[in-house]
């Protein structure tokens, strides 16, 4: 054995003790440390011989830690990030040190917690034993297994195993849709769609909410041909809904596969005063929803459910002698585009066991309270005016006066290099915006305090 990793492992618990010690550090610095971080300085040279764990962590400290950004922390509100809970954390060391391959259930007890984390999560979405689901690296990931069983439906509508014959066999199918996220047409270029096949269907007028009847006219002009329908359970920028009862409802005169994008919005379940929001995501045919976002744990995670485990198989099975046949019940490997992955279950059933449907529940009612307290603040100051009204857990603003590309970047910038925040710039209805997005479980109310002031102050 290589004489440094021969010496490392002979010392192993002590360098572990090493890294929680330096990981406590970080943590314990998240208040102080700037919210947003710095580039690294330069690249070095690959190592020949290596400089052994002690020394790799503490040139990490030296050269890449000060740089990093403070998003695991109370107020960084760019995106829709969420930090780590506890438990989460625990369970993602845990993930790390017993370095499972989650794909497959043949030597291993992973698949089994993956299969009873699974179903935790239907139940939070109000999901029934029809949905099957998976674990993926995030809602991009997500939207494109959604849409690729799609993809096998509308064939199997047609007579066409598009996963044998290829989309040429197929032919063109529109995907429909109001405001969709970025990741709908990422994941139609994957896919053999093409981005064009998106069809953008008029919106409710001041809304990011698609017009259902609109919609019913576009899939009525389609002569029946079968679609997909791409719903969102909450935009990015003002986290509106479409009526998924109302889209759903549809399918008695059409025919489509109906994909819900609940990202982060599907976690209004938890909440009594908002559930209503996603009143009929059990009747959509797949759904994507993001973990490393509401749910509080790390990156990356997420979780796809669908209805057609069958048609899911037939596009993601990997079948060869030493993995067997995917059968009545197939491993992950047959599921997603993974063969090979972490057991990134371990850390959403940590924190689910340790903080269960209460705990997060809190969580997601003080982000949205957060969100109405900065609403408040911005609508009660000059400087700025709401864009939408605060539906859930984003505030989507602008400057009062002359809201211009240049002035908003500006803004972003100067409240950057503060270190007090960080939020991310928008353009909404045409005019350039801003959007401040809640979803870590360590902010409260002092902290929107911070946040509002070092934002006016940017702002005058």
């Amino acid at each position: 054995m290589y004489d440094k990793l021969a010496a490392d492992l002979a010392a192993l618990p002590a360098l572990l003790d090493a890294a929680r010690a330096q990981a406590g550090e970080l943590l314990a610095g998240l208040d102080d440390r700037p919210v947003a971080g710095r580039p690294g300085a330069g690249r070095a040279p690959l190592p020949i011989e290596g400089a052994g764990a002690r020394a790799a962590l503490a040139e990490f400290a030296r050269r890449w830690a000060p740089g990093l950004s403070g998003s695991a922390g109370p107020r960084y509100l760019g995106l829709v990030t969420g930090g780590a809970t506890p438990a989460a954390l625990a369970g993602d060391w845990l993930t790390a040190a017993a370095d499972q391959n989650a794909a497959s259930s043949v030597d291993s007890c992973a698949a089994g917690l993956e299969h009873e984390t699974v179903g935790w999560l239907a139940q939070l979405f109000g999901l029934g034993p029809e949905f099957s689901g998976a674990f993926v690296s995030g809602a991009t990931m997500s939207t494109v297994v959604g849409l690729a069983i799609g993809r096998e439906w509308a064939g199997e509508r047609l007579g066409v195993r598009v996963a044998d014959e290829g989309f040429a066999a197929l032919g063109p199918v529109e995907v429909l849709s109001g405001a969709a996220h970025a990741s709908v047409g990422k994941a139609m270029a994957m896919l053999g769609f093409g981005r064009s096949a998106r069809q953008q269907v008029p919106l409710q007028p001041g809304r990011e909410a698609v017009d259902v009847a609109a919609l019913d006219r576009r899939l009525g002009a389609l002569g029946g041909r079968p679609a997909i329908v791409v719903a969102n359970a909450g935009t990015v920028d003002t986290v509106d809904f479409d009526d998924l009862r109302a889209i759903a409802g549809l399918k008695r005169r059409h025919d489509f596969w109906l994909h819900v994008d609940a990202a982060f919005g599907g976690f209004a379940a938890l909440s009594p005063e908002h559930a209503a929001l996603v009143d009929g995501l059990d009747r959509a045919d797949s759904v994507c929803v993001d973990l490393h976002k509401w749910l509080n744990v790390p990156y990356d995670s997420a979780v796809q459910f669908s209805r057609r485990l069958d048609l899911q198989t037939r596009v993601f099975q990997s079948s060869a002698a030493y993995l067997g046949e995917p059968g009545e019940d197939p491993d992950f490997i047959h599921r997603t585009p993974e063969s090979s992955r972490r057991l990134r279950a371990l850390a959403a059933w940590c924190t689910l066991a340790a903080y269960g449907r209460e705990g997060h529940r809190e969580i997601v009612e003080r982000c949205v309270a957060n969100a109405r307290d900065l609403g408040s603040r911005l609508s009660g100051s000059p400087r700025w005016r709401l864009l939408a009204p605060v539906r859930l857990n984003v505030v989507c603003f602008t400057l009062a006066e002359d809201p211009m590309p240049e002035r908003i970047g500006a803004v972003v910038r100067a409240v950057a290099a503060g270190g007090e925040t960080s939020l991310t710039p928008t353009v909404h209805a045409g005019v350039p915006a801003l959007r401040a997005a809640f979803s870590n479980w360590r902010t409260e109310t002092a902290d929107v305090g911070r946040i509002f002031t070092a934002l006016d102050s940017a702002g005058a």
